[in-house]
């Protein structure tokens, strides 16, 4: 009986140490990419490998649509920009980005980078990216693109 008991400990034992070691490589050896966005511009990131959920069951990706509260798709990003130490880009797509407009504008840090993109029914507008404008502003322009 203590021999079964044994290994069973160590069974739980090995496992605890495996998630524990996945856990250190995905903060030593890569981060991830979280992506907010409609349904086709968020599965096709995920049909190229960009999901991912983790042990707690917390996914990389919202998907927005039409009943998608604005709360919603702000704690979405307040917990990839400030609750996990996995995430190192958070894509967003423009029209997505415009609904919380004042959380994206408020983000500072490097890490997780914030980058907007377009989804496949509104192009790409410049003018409305602001990390293009802090950029810009940076190098010497007037703020925009």
């Amino acid at each position: 009986r203590d021999s079964r008991a044994r290994r069973r400990f160590d069974s739980v034992r090995s496992a605890r140490s495996a998630r524990a070691t996945r856990a250190r490589a995905m903060n030593e050896e890569g981060s991830l990419m979280a992506v907010i966005g409609d349904e086709d511009t968020v599965t096709g990131f995920l049909l190229a490998g960009v999901g991912h959920i983790d042990e707690r069951q917390r996914a990389n990706y919202l998907i927005v649509g039409e009943r998608t509260t604005e709360s919603e798709i702000a704690d979405a990003f307040k917990a990839f920009t400030t609750q996990r130490d996995d995430i190192a880009v958070v894509l967003i797509t423009q029209v997505v980005a415009d609904r919380i407009r004042f959380l994206v504008e408020a983000h500072a840090r490097a890490i997780p980078s914030v980058l907007e993109i377009p989804d496949k029914e509104n192009p790409y507008r410049p003018e409305a990216d602001s990390v293009l404008a802090r950029v810009s502003h940076l190098l010497g322009g007037e703020g925009g693109a």
